[in-house]
């Protein structure tokens, strides 16, 4: 009933609403009740039907992208005339910590990501709950419980039976329809075909692999007919001639008696559902951004994967960054998810750029030392200098620039 609100609109949707609750109010008197088996309604789907949430590739691509977005931790910055500060308060605990009494940060920021990605259609909803003007909660609403309403220039929010406006929730978007920006759209109709091919070509493979008609030895015997037309019959003479008490003990048949054949059966790779299948595999990866090693196709690259990390999965963090900055009074600040853990850094290149860093006074040791993983040292707080590292002003002070009177100098 509430999906087909978005068609029919506000007066309807109340309408139904006050309907609804009159059926409430009258079936309290005679209850019903169904009980059904957890596989009734599994049984009246077609098996030709598979959610994109079933599709093994498509769970593959968002469970990547939703556990990488969600590792990264959510930094409230504030403009300075120095560069950006790091800020940690109440707001800041909520959002990265402790979003609400049931979640952490990262399955929060997980389930944001599959909703958008897949259960939601492009929208995800989340409902801030305040404590007077301060965050105490983020509540997610479930995607079925969601619809909007929608007008040439403005849209309201249905959760459940409730209207919302917008600017007092939080609406998660990706894909913004292009007649209606207001909204997100999904993979849905793009990944169709192609996940109902690769539900065809398992399908195939399975059938294929467990055909009855797929021998590998093939046995010509010189008998009566009559003998081989039953089941019994062939299985007397496989019993009688090939069928030893131990394992690879070598046939015994009489000259003349049974003449053997091997056959090459045909492959996978014969009726080309390898070849498909890895296209198919390439085109959902290159539609959800992934690089195709994650879906098991072709080998791993580090470039490929810091490329995926510096564009879709900071590109995806964007869109969520910016609506919880909708929970931001103070226009200084902002939020910002850091990325840094992400990349596939080894540790010979944390501790070259830290060296690097701390060379040119640019880090101190204890920060590069919580870099590789490691607890600070009270002894490694001190920045430290090399001797010719001088300010512009103070080049000209250099001891082996001044004179001593006492000792004589040019003339």
């Amino acid at each position: 009933m509430v999906s087909n609100l978005e068609k029919i609109g506000n007066s309807t949707y109340r309408r139904s609403n006050s309907i609804r609750s009159e059926t409430i109010q009258e079936s309290t008197t005679t209850p019903l009740v169904s009980i059904t088996t957890p596989d009734f309604f599994k049984e009246l789907i077609s098996e030709n039907y598979v959610r994109l949430a079933d599709n093994p590739e498509v769970r593959m691509a968002v469970e990547r992208i939703a556990d990488m977005v969600s590792s990264m931790t959510i930094q409230l910055m504030q403009n300075s005339e120095k560069g950006d500060n790091r800020v940690i308060n109440d707001l800041s605990r909520v959002v990265d910590i402790n979003p609400n009494r049931y979640m952490t940060r990262k399955n929060f920021i997980a389930w944001v990501t599959r909703v958008l990605l897949l259960e939601g259609g492009g929208n995800a909803v989340v409902k801030p709950v305040f404590n007077g003007f301060k965050l105490s909660e983020l509540k997610p609403i479930p995607p079925s419980n969601v619809s909007f309403n929608i007008s040439d220039d403005d849209y309201s929010i249905n959760i459940g039976a409730e209207e919302y406006d917008p600017q007092t929730l939080l609406h998660f978007v990706i894909n913004p329809k292009p007649n209606q920006p207001f909204i997100g759209s999904s993979y849905k109709i793009a990944l169709k075909d192609l996940v109902n091919n690769l539900k065809q070509s398992y399908v195939t493979k399975k059938a294929f692999m467990s055909s009855e008609y797929m021998p590998s030895v093939v046995v010509g015997v010189d008998s009566d007919s009559a003998n081989l037309e039953s089941e019994e019959g062939r299985t007397e003479i496989e019993n009688r001639y090939l069928t030893r008490k131990k394992a690879g003990a070598p046939w015994i048949i009489p000259e003349g008696m049974i003449n053997v054949q091997t056959l090459k059966p045909l492959t996978l790779q014969d009726l080309a559902i390898n070849e498909a299948v890895e296209i198919d595999k390439k085109t959902v990866a290159s539609l959800l951004g992934v690089p195709p090693f994650l879906l098991g196709v072709g080998n791993y690259s580090k470039d490929e994967y810091n490329n995926f990390v510096n564009t879709k999965i900071l590109s995806f963090a964007q869109s969520i960054q910016q609506t919880l900055n909708q929970l931001i009074i103070d226009p200084t600040m902002y939020f910002n998810f850091n990325p840094r853990s992400l990349y596939n850094y080894s540790l010979n290149d944390l501790v070259s750029a830290g060296v690097q860093m701390v060379s040119v006074n640019s880090l101190r040791r204890n920060e590069l030392r919580n870099w590789v993983g490691m607890p600070p040292d009270a002894e490694m707080d001190d920045l430290l200098v090399l001797e010719n590292y001088l300010q512009q002003n103070d080049l000209t002070k250099q001891n082996k620039l001044i004179q001593d009177s006492v000792k004589g100098g040019e003339e």
